[in-house]
């Protein structure tokens, strides 16, 4: 069992930046791999960033790259995304997701921020930006 929780949602205009964080619990010590998603009002969730277990290898959407940054630290249970340069596009609820160590077989390169491979959830951290 993982619990997720998200903070540092907010409002900002474009060009501005927010640092989203998700703490972690777990009760078992298998590893887990992190990602953010985020779901826009109208539209289905889609992955932004995804980060494995020890944090050495991360996988970004179109749209974050050169723009977000993933980070974790295992030491205090916390995974981070830094987001720059917003633009209004980027308004959503941002939602953070666990998947235990051995969830990303295959080939397919987009199952790192496929939805369906994710076990555990967060309540999600709305983030707005205004023009």
């Amino acid at each position: 069992q993982v619990q997720l929780s998200e903070s540092g949602g907010g409002s900002v205009q474009a060009g501005g930046s927010l640092r989203l964080a998700c703490t972690f619990s777990r009760l078992a010590s298998t590893p887990i791999h992190l990602a953010w998603f985020r779901q826009a009002p109208g539209k289905e969730r889609e992955g932004v960033a995804h980060i494995s277990t020890g944090g050495g290898v991360t996988h970004k959407s179109d749209s974050a790259k050169g723009r977000f940054a993933i980070a974790r630290d295992n030491a205090v249970n916390t995974m981070y995304l830094q987001m720059d340069s917003l633009q209004p596009d980027d308004t959503a609820v941002y939602f953070c997701a666990a998947a235990p160590q051995g969830s990303f077989g295959g080939l397919d390169p987009a199952r790192w921020l496929s939805a369906d491979r994710y076990k555990y959830w967060g309540k999600g951290t709305p983030v707005t930006v205004s023009s």
